[in-house]
């Protein structure tokens, strides 16, 4: 049986994890439709552009869910739950450096400064967040899962953005008179 004074900090946000873990569920699956529109859009787009700023998005999404389950599980004490969480901390971390890497790798698009903000800074903070949140969590619990909940919204705002971004690219291009005449096509 769970000790009560490890349930009662995690079993007070069970609400919150179940609101954002279904919210991150459905995102993944609405990020497979911004998907499916880039494959029929005119634009091309290889494999770089995708890894570098498609896929980020549904680790986004697919990591609140993760964290979610973690929060969410029976764990026996804190210390178990803060090594799951820490290593998707660290985990994180290092993925927001592979991404920034694909980023500058990439040559189907020139991001921009809002591009770096979204798609580079706030996911390395957030997953150091959540790292250092999880470090924190068995010293001092209720300020370590505040931390912990903001790095999972702050992801889940962050694919929410890029997702809109995609789209709203998409959109904006394909409206766009193309360089090249249909006859030079």
């Amino acid at each position: 049986m769970v000790d009560e004074a490890v349930r009662s900090p995690l079993a007070a946000w069970e609400t919150f994890y179940v609101i954002i873990g279904s919210s991150a569920a459905a995102l993944t699956g609405l990020q497979f439709v911004v998907i499916a529109l880039v494959a029929e859009s005119p634009i091309q787009s290889s494999s770089k552009e995708i890894a570098a700023f498609g896929t980020p998005t549904i680790v986004h999404f697919c990591v609140v869910l993760l964290l979610s389950a973690i929060v969410s599980a029976p764990w026996a004490g804190l210390g178990n739950a803060a090594l799951a969480l820490g290593a998707c901390g660290a985990c994180g971390v290092g993925y927001a450096l592979v991404v920034i890497l694909r980023t500058r790798r990439q040559t189907g698009y020139k991001p921009v400064l809002e591009d770096w903000l979204w798609h580079t800074v706030l996911p390395f903070v957030a997953y150091a967040a959540l790292l250092g949140s999880a470090v924190g969590l068995r010293l001092d619990p209720p300020a370590a899962l505040f931390g912990i909940a903001s790095a999972a919204l702050l992801l889940l705002f962050i694919g929410i953005h890029n997702a809109w971004d995609t789209v709203t690219y998409i959109a904006v291009d394909r409206r766009r008179p193309s360089k090249t005449g249909p006859e030079e096509r």
